[in-house]
């Protein structure tokens, strides 16, 4: 079992290294849980009430994030359910990727 484990292990750091911080597998591990409270395109804003964000330490709330793409606002509306992840820089906190949930 232990053996086991160990590989697991090896793996799991292997394609971790092999993806690096902002590949997919670290995107998803990273996705939080909200609803859309309002979208601006104009300044690529978006309003989100979610609950925990674990790579900002950040308690559930309601905040307004910058969009680094503006395209991830375009299908984006209040009221929709969805998971997202975001990043603080340079001060500013940053959706980084957002995607409907059923």
């Amino acid at each position: 079992m232990n053996r086991l484990h160990n590989a697991r292990n090896l793996v799991a750091t292997l394609l971790i290294s092999t993806l690096g911080a902002s590949g997919a597998w670290a995107q998803a591990s990273e996705m939080s849980s909200g609803e859309i409270r309002k979208v601006d395109k104009a300044a690529s804003k978006i309003t989100i009430k979610h609950g925990e964000i674990k790579n900002l330490d950040m308690p559930p709330m309601t905040m307004v994030f910058q969009a680094r793409d503006p395209a991830l606002l375009e299908k984006a509306k209040a009221g929709d359910k969805v998971r997202f992840s975001a990043e603080l820089k340079d001060g500013a906190y940053i959706v980084t990727a957002v995607e409907a949930t059923p």
